[in-house]
């Protein structure tokens, strides 16, 4: 469970009564939910359930959000990836299906019907004992009139609100400072009992972690495949486009000052010197290829240097900070590098920043990279940008990648990538 700060006191109550008027439409979407399974065989739940099952996830997943922002209780989404809806009335028909058979629907469907019950006594307790106890404060001074209106009942279970007032009616002011105290003291605890019984709710079982982990780990191993492809074809081609086409003409030349080495030696000295420039460009080609499949210093020098290096080399004003008393190992650096540098390249191109900032750091057992830039934002995962790619790259570590880019900027780049250090870092800095 995440270590959040406690909060303030008077808080849980009122957290508790937003939770509380939830469960309202969860009752709604149970009925609803009732109503288009049943209904598919009639047309009407083919285009009813899907709306529904939307409606009931956007709900669980902010129950979700909010057990772990209020009680550091954490709750996955166990939700399967399903293909989009075929074409006519059978496409849809077999979406339909496989929404029913994913186990998360059931479970979701059962939690609106179930927690407006439970869920609501936990939610609703800290808040309806503050009001308990302000009543016992309050009706002391009210007495009178509400026997007169009628008003009977008991507070506390003791005393008799009727009749004429008595020492009973002074002794209700010392029981509700207690029932205050009591809510707000249990108001954390049945808070974080609401978070659990959620998680119990929504959470996935075994079986379903199991399957989204070989789920992920099939997709990643894709990516990770096609981008090994593009890769190795990226260098084929500069290979072929680049460094080969010198070497080739480098021999042809060669062949040339051969022939003419004897009948005309000018001729032959200015094609020597073609050569030897082309054979300087070849050189350099090859060391930039080099570069793009692992460049020496993040060999030699580890991470920070590297993206130091990275930013020297860009057009923008770059601050680096570098926290790293290791080195992770060299995939997850070399995935780490090429993400930054695909991030600076962003930042260039597209967002018209005047000035980028990299934050590098390790904590919680995970490699922290921050990249942000004071650009016209606007920039997202989908947008084409090679965030995809960025995304793609670090999945295949468990790595998670978060945009924050509104319109007009600025823009925050936070990748997150489960990982040890292990040697110590060797840096000129």
């Amino acid at each position: 469970m995440k270590r959040i700060a406690s909060p303030a006191l008077w808080q849980p109550p009122l957290r508790g009564l937003v939770l509380a008027a939830q469960k309202v439409p969860q009752a709604a979407l149970f009925a609803l939910m009732v109503f288009s399974t049943a209904s598919l065989g009639l047309g009407a739940g083919v285009l009813l359930l899907p709306v529904v099952v939307a409606a009931v996830r956007k709900l669980a997943n902010r129950s979700r959000r909010l057990a772990h922002d209020w009680s550091g209780v954490t709750i996955a989404q166990p939700y399967r990836e399903l293909p989009e809806p075929g074409p006519g009335l059978a496409g849809r028909w077999g979406h339909c299906l496989r929404l029913l058979q994913d186990p998360a629907t059931l479970r979701d469907t059962l939690w609106t019907i179930v927690d407006p019950v439970i869920g609501t006594v936990l939610a609703l307790l800290p808040a309806a004992l503050l009001v308990y106890g302000l009543e016992g404060l309050v009706l002391p001074f009210l007495w009178d009139t509400l026997v007169s209106a009628g008003y009977h009942d008991h507070y506390a279970g003791l005393i008799d609100v009727s009749g004429e007032r008595g020492v009973r009616t002074w002794l209700m002011p010392l029981f509700g400072p207690g029932f205050i105290w009591l809510g707000l003291r249990t108001g954390p605890l049945l808070l974080t009992a609401h978070a659990r019984f959620t998680r119990k709710l929504l959470g996935p079982r075994i079986g379903d972690e199991l399957t989204a982990r070989v789920g992920h780990l099939t997709r990643t191993r894709g990516a990770v495949v096609d981008s090994q492809a593009a890769e190795l074809r990226r260098i084929e081609r500069d290979l072929h486009d680049g460094a080969q086409a010198r070497l080739v003409a480098m021999g042809m030349n060669l062949d040339a000052v051969g022939q003419l080495l004897d009948t005309n030696p000018e001729a032959a000295r200015a094609l020597l010197l073609e050569t030897r420039e082309s054979s300087s460009k070849a050189l350099g080609e090859l060391r930039d290829l080099v570069r793009g499949i692992h460049p020496p210093v993040l060999s030699d020098r580890g991470l920070g240097d590297a993206v130091r290096a990275l930013a020297l080399d860009s057009p923008l004003p770059v601050d680096v900070a570098v926290d790293l008393p290791g080195r992770p190992d060299a995939p997850v650096e070399s995935a780490a590098y090429f993400a930054v540098s695909e991030l600076l390249t962003n930042a260039a191109k597209h967002a018209r920043a005047d000035r980028v900032w990299i934050d590098i750091r390790h904590e919680r057992e995970a490699l922290r990279i921050s990249v942000g830039d004071d650009g016209c934002g606007g920039a997202t995962v989908a947008a084409g940008t090679g965030l995809g790619g960025i995304e793609s790259r670090i999945a295949a570590f468990d790595g998670v990648l978060s945009v924050n880019s509104p319109q007009g900027g600025p823009t925050m780049t936070t990748m997150e990538i489960p990982c040890a250090l292990f040697s110590p870092k060797t840096s000129s800095f």
